[in-house]
């Protein structure tokens, strides 16, 4: 097997167990032994388990990037193009639970590469929210002012939702609340 095998298979296993268990409980033993690994394998790839766990929401946030960038190619218009950006990025966010796990939860702040996820992530949101802002105005669907600003509106009004809707789990109730909001958000910003 080679070294990158070994290492992705590393992270793969690492994801299941943290998200079975949660960062704290999690041990690098627990992760070699499910890898069926030697811990020395994995303390070769990771220097410790921050550096591990850093590396698997590294790919969650790959995976919700992929997501959402796939969601955004197949509106066909700048409309449809927000509403699956949104369906998609609260569905997606719900199905990674390390991911979430580092955007909610306070006790992971004192990990710095947190907080760097965190702001990178939130940058990359706000430019993609902006793009498809950019391509409503173009178009003459979406009535806005100042699409930078409306980006981060929308960005910061759906981060605030996230523990509700996530924490709710009923996948009809998130449906049908993200539906709603939906409309409600897009009225606001289309061209009457």
């Amino acid at each position: 097997m080679k070294i990158d095998d070994t290492k992705e298979q590393i992270i793969v296993v690492a994801r299941q167990i943290f998200s079975k268990f949660g960062f704290h409980k999690t041990t690098v033993d627990e992760i070699a032994k499910a890898a069926h690994k030697a811990k020395g394998s994995v303390y070769y790839h990771f220097k410790n388990k921050e550096e591990l766990f850093e590396s698997v929401v590294e790919k969650e946030f790959q995976t919700l990037r992929t997501s959402l960038i796939n969601a955004i190619e197949t509106g066909e218009n700048a409309k449809e193009k927000l509403t699956n950006y949104i369906k998609i990025r609260m569905k997606t966010l719900s199905e990674l639970s390390n991911i979430y796990d580092a955007l909610k939860n306070d006790y992971l702040n004192y990990l710095s590469f947190i907080e760097n996820i965190r702001t990178k992530y939130d940058n990359e949101e706000i430019v993609l929210v902006k793009s498809i802002l950019t391509i409503g105005v173009l178009n003459n669907e979406f009535d806005i002012e100042n699409e930078e600003q409306t980006a981060f509106a929308i960005v910061t009004a759906l981060k605030g939702l996230e523990i509700p809707l996530i924490l709710n789990n009923k996948s009809n109730v998130i449906g049908q609340s993200l539906d709603f909001m939906t409309k409600i958000l897009i009225r606001g910003i289309e061209k009457r």
